[in-house]
């Protein structure tokens, strides 16, 4: 990380701890006007808003590989959407040790530059691999990776884990992914955000920033794809499990995440 942007982070580090802005609803660059909620606010058993949410199809991903429309896997209760990962008891033909529950706002809503931050908790079981992210709209011509995790969790260890994923560190290899981890109780609600410009990228947890990632000013790292986050951006709520070897779920337990809203803004 340059120097200069170290400073800068350490600055908005001082700007965000500040008693004299309300990080929810107005900041030191002006005010923010809200684009996209879900509060969740629909009778128990519901679909999430179809208007906004589509289920997330299978795919060969670790977090997709076992993805079901299964209604046991995702459901409104309680005034939340819960995202679930059970076992596989319904569906006997498929080979899905699991089945797992996500949903995403592609083709339904998507955004660039903005303020996200969702509300959720987590169970601390061996293997629960639990997320809320975003991907860009369209890949691009040329192709460019791009991923923020607002929020992921691993197993019980009980750390917070939100990551940027240029095209540069993912598939090229040629940048340390950017991971920012931040031990707290996950299964307990807390409040998840990122903050997102033209310029930096920078993460929250309960309102407070806990990392920063700046855009890189040396033309070859532009090129390859140090900063492709210049384009929509949809939204992606999901219970998920791992693999063997790698966070080793327990196939007969049942895996949950709770989200209890999520919210998007612009600057006026």
């Amino acid at each position: 990380m340059k120097k200069y942007n170290i400073l800068f982070f350490f600055l908005l580090l001082l700007v965000l701890e500040s008693d004299t802005v309300p990080v929810a609803g107005q900041t030191s660059g002006g005010r923010w006007k809200l684009i996209f909620s879900d509060e969740f606010n629909l009778p128990d058993g519901s679909q999430p808003d179809s208007a906004k949410w589509s289920r997330s199809r299978r795919a060969p991903s670790i977090w997709a590989r076992w993805n079901s429309d299964s209604p046991g896997t995702v459901f409104i209760k309680d005034g939340h959407l819960v995202c679930r990962a059970i076992p596989n008891r319904e569906a006997p033909a498929d080979t899905a040790a699991m089945l797992t529950g996500a949903v995403n706002t592609k083709n339904k809503f998507a955004f660039q530059y903005g303020k996200v931050e969702v509300r959720l908790k987590t169970n601390l079981l061996e293997g629960n691999f639990p997320a809320a992210w975003m991907r860009p709209q369209s890949d691009g011509t040329p192709y460019r990776y791009g991923e923020f995790d607002i929020f992921e969790a691993f197993g019980a260890d009980g750390i917070a884990r939100q990551t940027i994923h240029s095209h540069r560190s993912a598939i090229l290899k040629k940048q340390k992914i950017s991971t920012f981890s931040k031990k707290v109780s996950v299964g307990k609600w807390h409040v998840y955000g990122l903050e997102w410009t033209p310029e930096y990228i920078l993460l929250t947890i309960d309102g407070r920033a806990t990392s920063y990632y700046g855009k890189s000013t040396e033309l070859l790292q532009l090129e390859e794809g140090q900063w492709g986050f210049d384009r929509p951006f949809f939204l992606i709520l999901n219970q998920s499990v791992g693999t063997k070897n790698w966070n080793t779920p327990n196939t007969n337990r049942v895996y949950e995440t709770r989200f209890d809203w999520i919210r998007v803004y612009q600057r006026q």
